[in-house]
């Protein structure tokens, strides 16, 4: 919706683009929102201040390539995150000072998470054009691909020499000039999420290679989903269950806090006190607690998506 990518989109703009009426009509109508896939949802938002806040150490809301680093376990190479704050993709000030603000994380993590989306292809298109020429040149490739390699030596991994790589890649690609990789030729490509992961992302790139390959085929007759919108639902699920299990325990310390001030040294109270056979123990009543309310959440989540 705003193909100069200047991060921002006028009222007129956004209403007269079909969709965006469209969308706008079904907001009305739905009555939860983050069924609706076609723009942000709170589901979105959550999950991304969540990541944000998470390697965000001193919580300033900015975050510098250090904290960058440690998301998702230091996926993302390190030439990788050298090239993001280099201003490939965003010269603000406070990248310039070698910060990211959450608005430049949301770019970040929405284009890590969906590689397939035009936007996502032409952020790390960026990133990968280290001269800027327009061309992902041969250097360049093998630029990245050196710093998966030292890391799978690192781990024992078995590896494709360059040459090998490339010539899958290539094949995968399909680019109009020889040895020559330009923005149109990967916004043809179906597999682009391969493409990127194999230079810059060494989980997801070994993750890639024992997948099934006729997984990447989709179903006709299934609604297309985008990567991203997969990821948010998974991560949503997973951040409220964990925040569920942490209000369980929460709640056990205090009501424990009451049954200490309940002590009042008498022989009656020690015996409140003496284990048996009919009382649980703290870690049980914890793990009965949790369960219960586990169960509600997921039951809650259930509802809210039907």
């Amino acid at each position: 919706m705003h193909p100069l990518l200047v991060g921002k989109i006028s009222a007129q703009k956004l209403f007269d683009t079909s969709s965006g009426s469209l969308t706008l009509d079904r907001l009305e109508e739905e009555e939860d929102i983050n069924r609706i896939h076609d723009y942000f949802s709170y589901e979105h938002f959550y999950v991304i201040y969540c990541k944000f806040w998470d390697i965000d150490s001193d919580h300033d809301l900015l975050i510098n390539r250090d904290d960058l680093a440690k998301h998702n376990n230091g996926a993302i190479s390190n030439k990788m995150i050298d090239r993001i704050f280099s201003g490939a993709v965003s010269n603000s000030q406070n990248m310039k000072e070698g910060k990211m603000s959450y608005y430049e994380f949301v770019w970040f993590l929405i284009s890590e998470e969906d590689k397939c989306s035009p936007t996502s292809i032409e952020y790390w298109f960026r990133c990968m054009d280290i001269d800027g020429d327009g061309i992902l040149s041969m250097f360049e490739l093998e630029y990245f691909y050196q710093e998966q390699v030292h890391k799978m030596e690192i781990y024992g991994i078995e590896y494709m020499p360059f040459e090998d790589c490339i010539c899958q890649m290539l094949d995968l690609v399909k680019p109009e000039e020889e040895n020559k990789i330009r923005l149109k030729d990967l916004k043809r490509c179906k597999l682009t999420n391969i493409f990127f992961d194999t230079f810059f992302n060494l989980e997801k790139y070994l993750a890639n290679e024992q997948k099934d390959p006729f997984s990447n085929l989709k179903d006709p007759d299934t609604p297309e989903v985008s990567d991203w919108v997969k990821y948010a639902e998974v991560e949503y699920d997973n951040l409220t269950h964990e925040d569920g299990a942490n209000d369980d325990l929460d709640d056990e310390n205090y009501d424990e806090d009451f049954e200490d001030d309940d002590d009042d040294g008498t022989e009656e109270s020690k015996t409140k006190k003496l284990p048996n056979n009919n009382v649980l123990s703290s870690s049980q009543r914890i793990a009965s607690v949790t369960n219960n309310k586990t169960d509600d959440l997921e039951n809650e989540l259930k509802r809210w998506k039907d």
